[in-house]
């Protein structure tokens, strides 16, 4: 079984940052991608950003320049740097890791809240 625990998620002002982790343990093994869905009140989870074990960079159109994810292969953990938040960057963030032959798992989520 595989654990993902997020932390780093809370209350920014708009036009503020704020800085999400991920920390991977468990059964652990080759790595295929790991990110960050959102997914606020009423509507569906959506992808925000990802990260290949090579690097390679997926980012959602709508936090494009203001988001920036990173990883640790080492330590397992992946980062998601927010800046110029914005009230619509409201959610409940979920980890994300899919490992093997595309076994996914998921994180419990970490609550993002922007106000004006």
């Amino acid at each position: 079984q595989v654990q993902l625990v997020e932390s780093g998620g809370g209350l920014a002002q708009a036009g503020g940052s704020l800085r999400l982790s991920c920390a991977a343990s468990g059964s652990l093994f080759l790595l295929n991608v790991m990110g960050w869905y959102r997914q606020a009140p009423g509507k569906q989870r959506e992808l925000v950003a990802t990260i290949t074990m090579n690097g390679r960079t997926n980012y959602a159109d709508s936090v494009k320049g203001r988001f920036t994810i990173s990883g640790d292969n080492a330590k397992n953990t992946v980062y998601l740097q927010m800046n110029n938040l914005k009230l619509e960057d409201t959610a409940v963030y979920y980890c994300y890791r899919q490992q093997g032959s595309g076994s996914n798992y998921w994180g419990q989520g970490t609550q993002v809240t922007v106000y004006s």
